[in-house]
């Protein structure tokens, strides 16, 4: 498993809570707040180079990305890219 697995992993237990929101643009925005707020630049930035390497967010023999997930991700890329 690359070092990216276990940041897919943390993403996704963030997506599962959010998942049971009502509103999909409030959970996507909820998922993007999480990771900008809590996760260090290194590891936004590992999680944004998965998605360079996977653009579909789903890695062969691991862990991919929830749907919710990916789509919080992918949308609010440049808001999550460390420096922003």
């Amino acid at each position: 498993m690359s070092g990216h697995g276990n940041l897919v992993r943390m993403a996704n237990r963030i997506g599962q809570f959010f998942e049971a929101y009502p509103d999909e643009q409030e959970a996507l925005e909820g998922i993007a707040n999480h990771i900008e707020k809590f996760w260090e630049p290194r590891m936004r930035r590992q999680l944004l180079d998965f998605l360079d390497a996977h653009p579909d967010g789903r890695s062969p023999g691991e862990e991919s990305l929830r749907p919710l997930v990916f789509k919080a991700v992918s949308q609010h890329r440049v808001r999550l890219s460390p420096g922003n």
